[in-house]
């Protein structure tokens, strides 16, 4: 899902960060039994969304329900290594930064994903986690800032939709649509009127990378004056599809 080197406040300082295992609320006996399967974990600018072009370490976890048309990140379906949360979470401070995105692949095909958004969040993170849209995004900690995707028909997986997610996402989340073409847009226009998406969060418009020329896109927001967010990956300007980055 993102971008070179991948909780509450993107403006915290590393200071003000806890210690791994140690933050409000934390279990280090659990923390050291809890375990993830782990693709990748790497520093960058954040390609995507609001936080775009920030210092971000991007925890990528393996596995995913979904196959989508245009996807990006194939190589984490499977594959990765086992990990604990307490390892892990000393491997995110390594970094220094205060700014972490769980991504995949879909964290939340693995259970123990909630334990380590709220981990990382006790330790004084601001986080966001990028989903599919298909899974239930209703037990996420509230301060986790929840990048979700609706799916629209050229990606292939419109019907995993999970359209109840929508009931419980605030002004500190976004939504996201990944457009393929002009049919992808006005499916995603008609969905944003109907579903009133303007008045829950963020909507942030992607074009589909040599599929939908970004500056088409472009013109068909301004004449349509749609209240969306048009993005482009930064990651991918500076260091191409290149894993890690």
């Amino acid at each position: 899902m993102e971008g070179g080197l991948d909780c509450h406040d993107a403006q915290a300082s590393t200071a003000t960060l806890h210690q791994p295992g140690v933050g409000r609320g934390s279990k280090s006996d659990k923390s050291a039994t809890t375990t993830l399967r782990l693709t990748e974990i790497f520093l960058s600018l954040q390609g995507e969304t609001s936080r775009a072009g920030l210092p971000t370490v991007f925890v990528r976890l393996t596995g995913c329900p979904l196959r989508c048309r245009w996807c990006d990140t194939t190589y984490s379906f499977q594959g990765g290594e086992t990990v604990t949360l307490t390892s892990l979470l000393a491997r995110v401070a390594d970094y220094g930064v205060p700014t972490v995105c769980v991504t995949g692949g879909e964290p939340l095909a693995q259970k123990n994903c909630l334990p380590l958004l709220a981990a990382l969040c006790d330790a004084g993170y601001s986080v966001s986690l990028e989903t599919s849209g298909a899974l239930d995004v209703s037990k996420v900690d509230s301060r986790v800032s929840r990048i979700v995707d609706v799916k629209p028909p050229e990606s292939g997986e419109a019907a995993r939709n999970r359209w109840e997610n929508i009931a419980h996402l605030t002004p500190h989340d976004e939504i996201k649509f990944v457009l393929a073409n002009r049919a992808d847009y006005e499916w995603a226009r008609e969905v944003i009127q109907a579903q009133k998406l303007a008045q829950v969060c963020p909507i942030l418009f992607s074009p589909v990378q040599g599929e939908l020329p970004p500056a088409q896109l472009a013109e068909w927001i301004l004449a349509d004056r749609l209240p969306v967010r048009m993005q482009v990956q930064l990651h991918k300007i500076l260091w191409g599809n290149t894993p890690g980055t």
